[in-house]
């Protein structure tokens, strides 16, 4: 399913008002839930270099996984966007880490070690909602969109289960995840 910008702005629109109107306790649950099932996911137990994101707002939290990956002995980056689409993933030592980035997305120093997409075991992708292929309907920066195409790591989107969409609106350049991880199933896609 194709369209253009301005319905997919009306469909981000759409969808973020109904993240907004999903109950505190529901969020609550499925960030537990989203946890358990991202922590026994196999590729991010085998997983020696991850690149996450750092949840905002009323996205699943990844700050439980980024602690527990850091636990583990894994190494961590989050992404640094620069303006025109720029993105590079970087690590940091601790959850605490992270300060305002662009946009004001929470990113670490400048100063910290750079880590090549090649590098990459896993990507944590984020999206306001997937679809069951594993397409993402993103914020609209390209940031992802840019970013994904060539890695070799596999990609895993978190989304509250009742965020999955039959199909989300598709461009060329739209890269799917490998899985969609929700509280409910480890995967609503096959590797």
């Amino acid at each position: 399913m194709t369209a253009s910008p301005d319905t997919k702005k009306a469909l981000r629109e759409a969808v973020t008002r109904e993240i907004d109107g999903l109950p505190a306790e529901y969020i609550a649950s499925s960030d537990a839930g989203i946890f358990e099932n991202l922590s026994v996911l196999p590729e991010f137990v085998s997983a020696k270099v991850i690149l996450f994101y750092y949840s905002v707002n009323r996205e699943p939290d990844t700050r439980r996984a980024i602690d527990l990956a850091l636990r583990m002995g894994k190494t961590v980056a989050l992404p640094i966007s620069y303006k025109g689409g720029v993105m590079r993933a970087h690590e940091i030592l601790s959850a605490g880490d992270p300060g305002p980035g662009l946009h004001g997305i929470p990113a670490p120093p400048e100063d910290s070690r750079l880590i090549e997409k090649d590098a990459l075991d896993l990507i944590v992708v984020p999206a306001l909602a997937f679809d069951r292929a594993g397409f993402r309907l993103g914020y609209g920066g390209g940031y992802y969109d840019r970013y994904l195409p060539g890695a070799r790591a596999y990609t895993v989107g978190l989304a509250r289960r009742r965020l999955i969409k039959d199909a989300v609106l598709r461009e060329t350049h739209d890269v799917p995840v490998n899985r969609v991880v929700t509280e409910e199933r480890s995967g609503l896609r096959a590797p």
